[in-house]
């Protein structure tokens, strides 16, 4: 396996995990508290990495982190499971169906990245892949929901390009940058949650194992393979993987929920799975990242795993 193949592999589990995100949160998660489910899914899991890391923001880097977690989680986690509750999870899924979208057009006016057919093409092909994936019959279309998935799509493609912008402060590796951000979007989180929707609800032992799943599995580790794979990819190619997160949750619908899966939302998925694997080919090379800490060093050989971690900044 080459190893920008072994990136995209990588990369690619995180929006595989966030397709679990619909079906956990419609069955064990309280109802109608997304802001709360947010903060949840956020704060746990960026004070952990940053216990892991021990490393804090310097100088720009407080109001960049700031910033990044606002657009990739502070307002995208709230608009994301607002549109999860409101509509069925696959229906919700919408929220990746036109993120590669976005991402071409806030590439070429913050990236320079000037769009191209095939970028293009492959972005208008998921979008359409995903719409058929979602057209089950008797979902609803609620207009405050799809609103809010629009918006939450529009948050992370901003969030994706300003990271690749952004790249890392140096000696600073994606664990700690993660961290950052999970912790500055669940503060960005915590008043509003309160503010609207009051006290915390009583929690089961069912919630409960949902919201560390979320937080743990579905955050902390998702969000670092993320990052770690935007810094590598092209902004469009990482983008372009988000259509694994639809695919999976009408997936898991189909199989744990017994939703239904005919022929048109068959074809949907393989447009859109074809979609992601064009959007990964070609031999254009991204930007390098404002950063002097490379994360590809070419004396890695079989050390992946241990190298990964002096990279993210964790302390042993």
């Amino acid at each position: 396996m080459s190893r920008k193949a072994a990136v995209v592999a990588l990369t690619a589990l995180a929006p595989i995990s966030w397709g679990s995100t619909y079906f956990v949160t419609t069955e064990f998660l309280p109802p109608d508290r997304p802001l709360f489910t947010g903060l949840m899914r956020a704060l746990p899991a960026g004070l952990l990495l940053l216990a892991l890391t021990r490393k804090l923001p310097q100088g720009a880097w407080w109001w960049k982190s700031a910033v990044l977690g606002a657009l990739n989680i502070g307002a995208f986690f709230p608009l994301l499971f607002l549109a999860a509750y409101r509509l069925p999870g696959g229906v919700a899924a919408v929220v990746g169906s036109v993120g590669p979208l976005f991402v071409v057009g806030l590439a070429a006016l913050f990236l320079g990245d000037k769009p191209t057919a095939k970028s293009l093409i492959t972005a208008v092909a998921a979008a359409f892949g995903v719409s058929l994936v979602v057209l089950k019959a008797g979902a609803a279309l609620d207009l405050v929901g799809v609103i809010a998935g629009l918006l939450s799509s529009l948050s992370m493609s901003a969030g994706v390009v300003f990271t690749k912008r952004w790249g890392r402060p140096e000696g600073v590796g994606a664990l700690a940058l993660t961290g950052w951000q999970l912790t500055a979007g669940g503060l960005v989180i915590l008043p509003i949650a309160f503010l609207i929707e009051g006290a915390p609800p009583a929690l089961t032992g069912t919630n409960l194992a949902g919201y560390a799943y979320l937080a743990f599995g579905n955050t902390a580790i998702s969000y670092f393979l993320w990052f770690r794979g935007i810094e590598r990819l092209s902004a469009s190619s990482a983008t372009l993987l988000g259509p694994l997160s639809p695919i999976t949750a009408a997936i898991i619908g189909w199989a744990a929920l017994g939703q239904a899966l005919g022929p048109v939302q068959v074809v949907g998925m393989v447009i859109a799975f074809g979609a992601t694997l064009v959007g990964q080919m070609g031999p254009r090379t991204p930007k390098k990242p404002e950063v002097t800490e490379s994360f590809t060093s070419p004396e890695r050989n079989g050390q992946e795993l241990s190298m990964d971690l002096e990279d993210s900044g964790v302390r042993r």
